[in-house]
């Protein structure tokens, strides 16, 4: 099988997978793959091939990690910052865990602030990491 055949049945392979992860990084591999099936279609040698693959996929994933970077401070706020809870009891004081009633439900939460709130004290939702809240008597600013 030629040369280039072979690097456009990974790049396919690798853009397939991509369709399954969606992180742009397999689809940058995938790219890379094409071009150095190009080189070796236009006759290029497997040095001249490896060497586009790799320009094309280090470039590539330069693009895409300066992407993600500069688009993650526009993710959404968190639904449930600001809003209250009511301070259960304590699990481990020491290390600030207690639970807290939120929206009926009974929350594993961290507090964040070195108040020692009794039961039923209002709280406030700071942010959720997983499925335990962070949590603190002053509302977020």
């Amino acid at each position: 099988m030629d040369a280039y055949l072979l690097w456009l049945l990974g790049g396919l392979a690798l853009v397939i997978v991509e369709l399954l992860t969606g992180t742009f990084y397999l689809l940058v591999l995938g790219a890379a793959a094409f071009a150095a099936g190009a080189a070796a279609w236009l006759g290029g040698g497997f040095p001249a091939q490896a060497i586009t693959a790799a320009v094309i996929a280090f470039v590539g994933a330069y693009f895409v990690h300066a992407y993600r970077a500069r688009n993650l401070a526009r993710q959404m706020p968190s639904i449930d910052a600001g809003q209250p809870a009511s301070f259960e009891h304590w699990v481990d004081e020491g290390a600030r865990l207690a639970r807290v009633r939120y929206r009926g439900a009974s929350w594993d939460a961290r507090l964040e602030d070195a108040a020692a709130p009794q039961p039923g004290a209002m709280l406030y939702v700071l942010a959720t990491e997983g499925n335990r809240l962070r949590v603190s008597a002053k509302p977020p600013a």
